[in-house]
């Protein structure tokens, strides 16, 4: 298939398992896939890193990364001066690795460079099963910012319209390893810990590594993550 006849999409890359599939599943649908990652000042840096390896690896046209200043506000463990939980046991609560408003503010730049690329889809891998309780990961969140793309922007109100799509968001862990698996995903280019140092390596303790870990194990997969 000719590249410039597909249709274009912006995908939102984390670096971690669930974006990777998330790039491979928009281009088994035939997309055009524009990568897009944020800076927000995350603790973490070398999911950046990761997301423009798993970005080229997957066959993204290009990844951009935009920069902007969470910390500024902080609120996070993973914007502030805030252990990261280890070894927690689920309360129930939204855990202190959230980040307020984060997927609001990453949805609103994908949105932005959509219109500008012509394009009608975004893609995202937020997940409402085995994640650590955002509430920026739910199904009712998705379905009010697509409300909103479409009122909120000349896309929306003149063009075709703006569709988000979440393929991840009634998976587990451990199909979401499986699809990786069948779509040829490499994982060990991925980096999902909240705390993962400069080289990517995972500490093996925090809610992102402790779902990673159970969802290999669930899937029946070796875990090819690289830890400290």
């Amino acid at each position: 298939m000719i590249q410039n006849t597909l249709r274009k999409a912006v995908v939102l890359v984390s670096g971690g398992m669930d974006s990777a599939v998330t790039i491979a599943l928009a281009r088994e649908q035939g997309y055009q896939v524009h990568a897009l990652s944020v800076a927000y000042g995350q603790r973490h840096n070398s999911e950046l890193a990761a997301s423009d390896r798993v970005s080229h690896m997957l066959g993204a046209v290009e990844h951009k990364t935009v920069g902007i200043d969470l910390r500024s506000i902080g609120g996070s463990a993973l914007t502030a001066d805030i252990d990261v939980p280890l070894d927690t046991v689920d309360s129930g609560d939204i855990p202190v690795t959230y980040v307020p408003a984060r997927n609001t503010i990453m949805l609103s730049i994908a949105l932005g460079w959509a219109e500008v690329l012509g394009s009608s889809d975004i893609w995202c891998g937020v997940n409402a099963v085995d994640y650590s309780g955002y509430p920026d990961c739910r199904p009712a969140f998705i379905e009010a910012f697509e409300i909103l793309a479409n009122v909120a922007t000349k896309a929306g109100v003149e063009g075709a319209g703006i569709r988000v799509h979440a393929p991840l968001m009634r998976m587990s862990k451990a199909d979401i390893a499986r699809e990786g698996a069948r779509l040829c995903v490499d994982f060990s280019a991925t980096v999902s810990c909240y705390q993962a140092d400069e080289d990517g390596r995972a500490c093996g303790h925090c809610d992102a590594c402790r779902l990673r870990a159970q969802g290999f194990r669930e899937a029946g997969l070796p875990d090819p993550t690289r830890y400290v």
